[in-house]
């Protein structure tokens, strides 16, 4: 079926152009390879090679799936019933691009699939290849390698040897973020659906660690969850206030952004930051926007994750929903939008 998928997809995609074909046909040989290399949980389970701490990991990632559709109501799909063993820790490499005198990711747009603030790929020197084209188009840039990610129902996706790195916590998280994908996606609002995806993640934790009788290790990760929101917070006002900067001195090169980028972080971010870690008793080196390279791009691809998680909440709360009310308001909304044609936006339409 995935095949067929892809024959589909690509007869699409060579509407769109050469360079765009070009891409998507390494995307899909890169997919066709990590799915044929793909086996079923069960044949791994029974594998005597395959380490025991792996199998733990295999067989929890079943039960989290498993947690999540009767959470939801929804029937299980065939998403994660068979594992690939990467060479790489890293799946993919993802590719931001920003412009110099602004934060705002650069959208690559795909008949059918819509468009995307980032572009992944499975080999890195073609990843780097893609940032030094966007860097001579004038762009800033910033690669990162992931470690999960989702097809969006294009391809059945399998847990991969990289989730096998997360902690209990961490991975319950992702594998919740991943498969709330699976069941709600907007077209052409990535930012929206990973904000959406990464808060009804979070919101689940509680439950599922409640319900497995594991509150001492989920109050200790909840903690640190609290922590990190007060600094997730931080760098999404931190990042409006350098996008204030650029609207005002309208830098006019790429030597003028990067001076006002470099004084920003000298003489605002890093000190606000770690005068914020050391009240909360975060030492620097376990403070992570001072670890992080920040530039127009990396601020820009955190925001795709992290800037409406405050609008999301505070909506809830003036609603004053449990979670399965709040997605079925959610869905509702979105159905309403559709029938509409006023506002171009469901990341708009949901606020009002």
């Amino acid at each position: 079926m995935d095949f067929l998928k892809i024959s589909a997809l690509l007869f699409m995609l060579a509407i769109g152009g050469c360079a765009k074909f070009d891409y998507l046909y390494e995307q899909s040989v890169g997919q066709i390879s990590l799915q044929s290399k793909a086996r079923d949980n069960q044949e791994m389970l029974k594998n005597v090679r395959v380490p025991a701490e792996q199998k733990d990991k295999i067989r929890k990632i079943g039960a989290l799936k498993k947690y999540f559709y009767k959470y939801w109501g929804k029937k299980e799909t065939a998403i994660y019933s068979q594992t690939t063993m990467l060479q790489n820790k890293a799946v993919t490499y993802l590719v931001i691009a920003s412009p110099y005198q602004e934060i705002k990711a650069y959208e690559t747009c795909f008949p059918v699939m819509g468009c995307f603030p980032y572009l992944g790929f499975f080999n890195l020197e073609q990843a780097k290849k893609f940032a030094k084209q966007k860097e001579a188009e004038n762009f800033v840039t910033w690669l990162r390698p992931v470690y999960a990610y989702s097809t969006l129902g294009y391809f059945t996706d399998t847990i991969l040897s990289s989730f096998f790195h997360y902690t209990d916590y961490e991975l319950a998280e992702l594998i919740f973020h991943e498969l709330f994908h699976t069941i709600f996606f907007i077209n052409n609002e990535v930012e929206l659906n990973e904000n959406l995806a990464n808060y009804f993640a979070k919101e689940m934790l509680e439950d599922y660690f409640t319900q497995a009788n594991q509150l001492d290790y989920l109050h200790i990760e909840q903690k640190e969850e609290l922590e990190d929101k007060i600094l997730r917070k931080m760098v999404v006002g931190l990042a409006a206030e350098l996008q204030e900067h650029y609207q005002k001195l309208l830098p006019q090169n790429k030597e003028d952004s990067e001076a006002i980028l470099d004084e920003f972080l000298e003489k605002k971010f890093k000190p606000d930051i770690l005068k914020k870690c050391q009240e909360i008793n975060i030492p620097p080196k376990n403070c992570f926007p001072i670890q992080r390279q920040w530039n127009n791009a990396s601020f820009a691809a955190f925001l795709t994750y992290e800037k409406k998680s405050d609008d999301l909440e505070g909506l809830r709360k003036k609603l004053g929903l449990d979670l399965r009310g709040y997605y079925l308001f959610i869905n509702k909304k979105h159905n309403d939008f559709k029938n509409q044609s006023e506002v171009p936006e469901f990341s708009k339409y949901l606020f009002l």
